[in-house]
């Protein structure tokens, strides 16, 4: 280039003009995209500038090749663009630790005693009772009208007229005029309802010659009978024996389901017809069956009805008819079941039943939905039936046989006593 040609402006002089070019030194000049080796290039920066390419090609080299300390750095050359920004390497991450809700399941709670379900079904009923003797027997001495207050209590918990006044007069012998503990007048409680009960605690004997022992189920509406049939027949499964259920409330589709649900639980044949079919003809129909399969045991459900509906019971007395024309004993048992919370009603319910079905025994059911158990004394001091069972809740363990002495104990608010307390 001659001295006298004006000297070629530079990218920065013709971007900010010609003062930066005089303010400013003349940036190097930029090297061609495909560079060519220099003249003024010692070996060992070309060395050096083929490492850097080599790493900026070969990513994953741990460590990059160093510069010989011997290059000056003007002889290093210049680079061939701008530097890429260097890509952020991601630091990994723990993972989140996500915690899950707990389980809705219910953990397994260990199996209550029948002595438990007991007191905690009959809780009202003591309840009401214990609560009314402490409040009158709490600093208050023995007197008339202690005794007629007494008796109103246990009036009250529909143990009957005729026991309370038995009960009365074994709280007041040789105690007038004396401050009585309360848990003495329980424990007299407890005493007067087991010898009442004791006589009609009997548990429902099968007999093995009747082949099948027929069972007749019989109640008002909403008694909880269909239920105590399909318990009924899980007990009797569990002893080994054959059972068979007859769906004799043909006047509800839901009834007839009902017993065909407790017969696939159980294991048990269920004979059923369509609604509205005949209950005596549903029931003859079964007994046969029954008979040529050589069961054990047949319950046959009826209807609940009112028993005061004369055309009701007289349907229910045909059923009973119609039985008896294949096996002049059947039913060999016929089971009242009887919904506590009627209370008083219960004694209106049992003789119309026994008049028109023959009853043999009683089921007392829902005692626990109810502060008037005290029901099931007065129906065995005026009756006499024997008592089978009694149930204190919806599971097939809730239905037990009977216990005098266990009944008046939970009854009384007490204990049960050495050996039996769960």
């Amino acid at each position: 280039m001659s001295e006298t040609e004006p000297k070629k402006r530079g990218f920065f002089s013709r971007l900010f003009g010609r003062e930066d070019e005089q303010a400013r030194p003349e940036p190097a000049p930029a090297v061609e995209p495909a560079p060519a080796p220099l003249a003024e290039t010692k070996p060992e920066a070309a060395e050096t500038a083929a490492a850097d390419v080599a790493e900026a090609e070969t990513p994953h080299v741990e460590a990059p090749a160093p510069v010989s300390p011997a290059a000056p750095a003007e002889s290093m050359p210049p680079p061939a663009g701008p530097e890429p920004a260097p890509v952020p390497v991601p630091i990994p991450q723990p993972e989140p630790v996500v915690v899950q809700p707990a389980a809705t399941v219910p953990a397994p709670q260990p199996k209550r005693s029948w002595w438990r379900r007991l007191t905690e079904g009959l809780s009202r009923t003591s309840s009401a009772l214990t609560t009314g003797i402490t409040d009158l027997f709490t600093k208050r001495k023995l007197d008339a009208g202690t005794l007629e207050d007494l008796e109103d209590i246990l009036i009250q918990a529909d143990l009957g007229l005729a026991t309370a006044a038995r009960i009365a007069k074994a709280v007041g012998e040789g105690r007038y005029d004396k401050q009585i503990d309360p848990a003495e007048v329980k424990a007299i409680l407890a005493r007067e309802v087991a010898a009442i009960l004791t006589p009609v605690a009997h548990p429902l004997a099968i007999d093995a010659t009747k082949k099948p022992f027929v069972i007749l189920m019989v109640g008002v509406n909403g008694s909880g009978k269909t239920t105590t049939i399909g318990k009924l027949a899980a007990k009797f499964r569990a002893e080994g024996k054959s059972v068979m259920l007859a769906a004799g409330d043909t006047f509800r589709a839901a009834a007839i389901e009902q017993l065909r649900v407790w017969g696939e639980r159980t294991g048990a044949e269920v004979v059923f017809g369509q609604q509205g079919a005949d209950a005596a003809g549903l029931a003859f129909e079964a007994l046969q069956k029954a008979r040529a399969s050589r069961t054990d045991v047949l319950l046959v459900d009826t209807a609940g009805r009112l028993q005061n509906k004369q055309g009701l019971m007289d349907e229910l007395a045909k059923v009973v008819r119609v039985i008896r024309k294949q096996d002049a004993d059947a039913p060999h048992a016929a089971l009242l079941v009887l919904d506590a919370t009627v209370g008083q009603n219960a004694i209106s319910q049992v003789e119309a039943f026994r008049e028109t079905a023959g009853v043999t025994g009683l089921v007392m059911t829902k005692l626990d939905g109810t502060a008037r158990g005290g029901i099931l004394v007065a129906l065995a001091a005026q009756f006499g039936l024997p008592v089978h069972f009694i149930g204190v809740g919806e599971g097939v363990e809730d239905l037990e046989p009977f216990s005098a002495r266990d009944f008046a104990r939970a009854v009384a608010g007490l204990d049960a006593g050495s050996g039996e307390a769960a």
